[in-house]
């Protein structure tokens, strides 16, 4: 008999680096596909940490079983891990030109090759790999060519939607028209996969059509420069701020490594046809500042993007004075609030306007609202949902949404591999599963990460007492150094005297034995925890002459 399975190793149960399996099981057979490979950005208490992605050690042990890999569009979180994680499958790769041309300069950049396994597909492009039958389905969202898979098996139907919204009137991309709807609704669909990153949001995300007409008016009102940080993934608001700015006389500044390549990328492929040239930042000194409009990345706080330089007069070729305005035409991110609020407050201080997204209409969500996923779900008709793509409580709020359309629903997260069956959801087993960590050049695993003892050493700070051992004795007074430590008690005595007072007191003994080494660590730890109230890491390096 056989069994088709779904397993999300990313992205369910968390917003970001979604990374999807489906699998096919009969007598000796066992067939594997992946959908999407993506990274998020480190959060707070990882410091140092780069990027994280969903651990692949499962797959990568049945690599001989994975027969492609599927990429829905190319957001950084559904293709980021992409050269970290697909040089231990090297299966083929399918996915459209935009999302390919991002990607060859990911691998390029890696100096990975892989075009012998790229496999270009288009839109209602149906195709075979191996006992799935799949077919790409253009949906509206923020970046071009953003394709839900229809993935059939010899007995199940299955629709994963990845990131999409209804836009009427999109910018890029098709719209959400009633010829999508009735496309929709002729399909005879078992299981829905379905994004839920707004699902606790009421009504619609909003047309991006409607933001550019905003923009427009917004920038028309303007003197002085135009700062302006968005996603530079959204090709869509990319599109409607150049068209904005053309509108009101303004030529666009790019600015950013992210922004030149998504426009490489959207170039290449045949994207901003009409659209001005924009201009270098190196020549936009030569703008007046009433027709400059500095497109930026930076739009979440991020400390080394053009938007925080600029707020720091650390840009080589940009700066910001005095009534210049600057547009967040993005969302804050959970987690990004302290970076994006600092960044504010820089410009706040230099007296330069900032408006958000609170303030004026200037950013609509790529991803559907609570109106949306119930017209979804009314459309395709599914017998069964699981949502992915969003936090515990998006997960939960898209499957209440699907039961009270009488959808029947089940909230699996990261690691839960779920038998499909015809009539209903079958076995579900837990496997091991975690997270990968870029850490500069290196990719570990998480639980060999050294962030925590970085957290540590950020709260507590670091004792090194260096010792030269001869003949059984101390040969000369320790060394003490610190690092992250005050350097005086509440009397004014300098805390390297006392440390080294207490190790004297210690090696006053005659049995210099191995244990000593942790005498003196756990001595110290007490007396500075009592000084100071709190316990550094404490590292003690002997010298045997």
């Amino acid at each position: 008999m056989s069994k088709t399975f779904f397993l999300p190793l990313g992205g369910t149960g968390e917003i970001g680096m979604n990374l999807n399996l489906y699998g096919y099981k009969e007598e000796k057979k066992e067939e594997w596909l992946m959908v999407d490979c993506g990274v998020t950005f480190s959060q707070s208490g990882l410091p140092g940490i780069d990027l994280q992605m969903a651990d692949p050690n499962f797959i990568i042990k049945r690599k001989k079983n994975l027969l492609a890999v599927i990429l829905t569009h190319a957001h950084e979180d559904h293709i980021g891990a992409m050269p970290y994680i697909w040089p231990h499958l090297k299966c083929p790769i399918y996915t459209t030109k935009f999302t390919a041309a991002l990607l060859e300069e990911k691998f390029n950049e890696h100096e990975i090759e892989f075009k012998d396994s790229l496999v270009i597909i288009e839109e209602k492009e149906e195709f075979s790999i191996g006992s799935f039958t799949i077919k790409a389905l253009g949906l509206s969202h923020s970046i071009p060519e953003m394709n839900a898979l229809i993935i059939k098996t010899p007995r199940l139907n299955i629709f994963h939607t990845g990131d999409w919204k209804m836009d009427e009137d999109p910018i890029v991309g098709g719209a959400f028209d009633d010829d999508k709807s009735k496309e929709l609704d002729k399909l005879n669909i078992d299981y829905l996969i379905c994004d839920s990153t707004n699902s606790i949001v009421p009504g619609k995300s909003g047309s991006e059509s409607k933001v550019k007409d905003s923009l427009i008016e917004i920038i028309s009102k303007i003197d002085g420069r135009i700062f302006l940080s968005t996603f530079a993934s959204n090709v869509a608001r990319l599109t409607s701020v150049a068209e904005a700015a053309a509108i009101n006389d303004r030529q666009v500044v790019l600015s950013g490594r992210g922004m030149h390549k998504i426009v490489n990328a959207a170039k290449k492929t045949g994207y901003f046809n009409g659209v001005p040239d924009f201009v270098d930042e190196e020549d936009a000194g030569y703008l007046p500042s009433d027709k400059a409009l500095i497109l930026c990345t930076g739009s979440q706080g991020e400390f080394r993007a053009a938007l925080s330089k600029i707020a720091r007069d650390e840009h080589r070729n940009l700066y910001a004075e005095e009534g210049d305005t600057v547009i967040f035409s993005s969302k804050m991110i959970p987690g990004n609030e302290y970076g994006i609020l600092r960044l504010q407050n820089l410009f706040a201080k230099k007296g330069v306007n900032v408006i958000t997204e609170k303030d004026s209409f200037v950013h609509v969500s790529g991803h559907p609202c609570k109106d949306e996923l119930i017209n979804m779900f009314n459309l395709i008709k599914p017998k069964y949902m699981i949502p992915v793509h969003g936090e515990h409580r998006h997960l939960r709020e898209n499957a209440n949404l699907a039961n009270r359309c009488n959808i029947d629903s089940m909230v699996i997260e990261n690691g839960d591999l779920l038998t499909l069956d015809k009539d209903g959801f079958g076995d579900l087993k837990k496997i091991e599963n975690g997270r990968v960590y870029k850490d500069g050049k290196i990719i570990l695993p998480d639980f060999e990460s050294p962030s925590s003892d970085r957290s540590k050493l950020s709260f507590s700070g670091i004792i090194i007492i260096s010792l030269q051992i001869q003949n059984n004795k101390i040969k000369s007074r320790p060394l003490v150094s610190s690092v992250g430590v005050p350097e005086y008690d509440e009397l004014g005595i300098k805390l390297t005297d006392l440390i080294q007072e207490r190790i004297s007191n210690i090696l006053k003994s005659k049995n210099l034995n191995n244990s000593f080494e942790k005498r003196i660590k756990n001595a110290i730890t007490k007396e500075i925890n009592y000084i100071w109230g709190k316990k550094p890491f404490v590292e003690v390096i002997i010298h045997y002459n």
